[in-house]
């Protein structure tokens, strides 16, 4: 229960709706009462904040201390390892699509990562996170391992965990499994520094292995700079995201210290 509160609630926090709740009242504000010039400010402030959020220039700067925090896994910088970690992400499973297909968004960098650092350690093992969602009856690592299967890694080096509703708990899951045996850990630049307390907090000490980096730092083309995108309101989006999850972590952790 709590579980789906707080994604329920995280989820109306996100650039997209919180935006659109502002637009909503502004738009009572302006048709229901007197408060015309409140319903004006609303309104404008809502906007404004859409069009910043969609521009490269402001996306990109919000999100790039998140995702610059690691570097990325170079194998001659580390010891060999005997495990991978790949933790889950977004996923749906139709049969009779491409494995990689079932992968959404940022979980298929983070499959790839996972099997690059795989193979430069010969004998290592991959684990692949994530249960399955609420109407799936496949789980998240098990469509991450059968991707993984069809770009020939042996199905007797891929495990799954399957239960895991959220990153606090595949840290669990991955401490009863591994136990202090040193491993990488692999999930989106811009989820590995708050997934990295998860598993610090557990008394693990993993190699980070940041994938699926967002924030571009290559020239673009002006036009690229001042129109608002999509993309780049995702972009917005991750960054404002972990910036709750991180908030969320801390309150967590405090309560957890007071209790």
């Amino acid at each position: 229960m709590l579980f789906i509160l707080k994604k329920t609630v995280g989820g109306l926090l996100l650039p997209l709706p919180f935006i659109l709740l502002i637009m909503a009242f502004a738009l009572v504000l302006l048709w229901m009462t007197r408060w015309q010039k409140t319903g004006k400010v609303c309104f404008s402030l809502s906007w404004l904040l859409l069009l910043l959020l969609s521009l490269q220039p402001v996306a990109d700067s919000l999100l790039r201390p998140i995702e610059s925090e690691y570097p990325t896994y170079q194998p001659q910088a580390h010891p060999p390892v005997k495990y991978v970690v790949v933790l889950g992400g977004g996923y749906t499973f139709n049969p009779d699509w491409a494995p990689s297909s079932n992968l959404i968004s940022n979980s298929l960098p983070r499959v790839a990562e996972g099997i690059r650092i795989y193979r430069a350690n010969p004998g290592a093992k991959l684990i692949f996170t994530g249960g399955a969602a609420m109407t799936n009856p496949v789980s998240s690592a098990a469509v991450a391992g059968k991707v993984a299967e069809s770009l020939g890694v042996p199905e007797s080096d891929i495990l799954l965990l399957d239960k895991p509703k959220d990153t606090h708990e595949e840290s669990q899951q991955v401490k009863m499994l591994i136990g202090q045996q040193p491993f990488v850990l692999v999930t989106s630049a811009n989820h590995l520094p708050r997934a990295m307390i998860f598993f610090h907090q557990q008394g693990l000490s993993p190699i980070p292995a940041p994938a699926n980096q967002l924030a571009i730092d290559s020239p673009l083309n002006p036009w690229e700079k001042t129109l608002p995108q999509a993309l780049y309101f995702s972009h917005s989006e991750r960054a404002w995201y972990e910036t709750l999850g991180r908030a969320w972590q801390w309150l967590s952790r405090d309560k957890a210290a007071a209790d």
